[in-house]
């Protein structure tokens, strides 16, 4: 099989972690040829197929090389049709810039390409607002760009989170407590006097406990999850906002959680999904890039890579 990775810059790769890289491991591994690409390299000419100017590559095991590519071909681009899968790994922001790339995706499924996450289901899934469609699991949310709605909201919950719908890595989260201390200036700065909307949540104590990071893969939700726990005095447990990654079994809740969402996610075009869960409650479902397969294996052995690869396969040959 020949897979084609649309990534970030593979020198800017974290190997010891990138989730990314645990995936083309468990595919060299099974004899697959592994080719990749940045967004930017991706094109497509009138009359013509979506192409990629992408190079083979080959994993080395060596921590600070950990690749060879090939020389680009005379012609310097391949049909992205022509390429058993398509991973679709670009590390959010979901810019302007990825929404045009899920497009020029589209298009080459069109051509025949197998794309995974489906690029429309990249467009449809926005990571925060998604879990509002599964109420059941969630805690009070609110959406919205009206300051005095979400005065109503501290009011009645006391202790709440306010974030951007565009944020990633726990960036712009603030916590605001009973006595209300500084959100109205939150507000403005976040929804930028009225011009952006953003999410409210009440405050989920279980926080201390860890972000729970459940992984649905092929529909069903991997054995163990990592919690991110916050440290210090911080309110976040995002592993990029300095958060403590621990991997644990999955909780009753939590397999009820991939339970449910599983087959939903899936039958959209979802291979892989993240499930960020705080005590009982959904907070995000994460389709961009879901991470944190290196960090589940070293801690505790399940090999999150080649459940991935197996679910791959299988979806390859429906």
């Amino acid at each position: 099989m020949n897979i084609l990775f649309v990534a970030d810059p593979l020198a800017s790769f974290k190997t010891y972690k990138d989730t990314t890289v645990a995936m083309m491991r468990e595919a060299q591994r099974r004899g697959h040829r592994i080719s990749a690409c940045e967004p930017q390299d991706l094109s497509w000419k009138t009359g013509g197929k979506v192409m990629a100017q992408a190079r083979h590559i080959t994993l080395t095991g060596d921590a600070d090389h950990w690749f060879v590519a090939d020389a680009t071909r005379p012609d310097g681009r391949d049909v992205v049709a022509d390429f058993d899968a398509v991973l679709m790994r670009k590390d959010p922001p979901f810019d302007s810039e990825y929404f045009y790339s899920t497009h020029l995706l589209e298009q080459a499924e069109r051509d025949g390409a197998r794309v995974f996450n489906k690029p429309r289901a990249l467009r449809d899934h926005p990571e925060k607002l998604a879990i509002m469609e599964f109420a059941q699991f969630i805690g009070p949310t609110l959406v919205t760009r009206d300051p005095e709605d979400i005065r109503r909201f501290h009011a009645q919950h006391g202790d709440i989170i306010l974030k951007p719908l565009d944020g990633m890595g726990g960036m712009g989260i603030f916590r605001v407590g009973p006595d209300g201390l500084n959100l109205g200036s939150i507000t403005e700065t976040l929804n930028r006097h009225g011009a952006q909307s953003l999410m409210v949540q009440k405050f989920l104590p279980e926080i201390t406990l860890g972000d729970k990071r459940v992984l649905i893969i092929g529909g069903k939700p991997a054995p163990f999850c990592l919690a991110r726990i916050p440290q210090g005095s911080e309110v976040r447990g995002n592993l990029a906002a300095g958060g403590l990654g621990v991997a644990q079994k999955l909780s009753a809740r939590d397999q009820e959680i991939g339970a449910a969402l599983g087959p939903v996610l899936a039958g959209r075009g979802l291979l892989l999904a993240g499930v960020d869960v705080i005590g009982d409650c959904v907070t995000e479902i994460n389709v961009t890039s879901p991470t944190c397969f290196q960090e589940i294996f070293d801690q505790t052995g399940f090999d999150v890579a080649a459940m991935f690869l197996d679910a791959l396969e299988a979806a390859l040959k429906n």
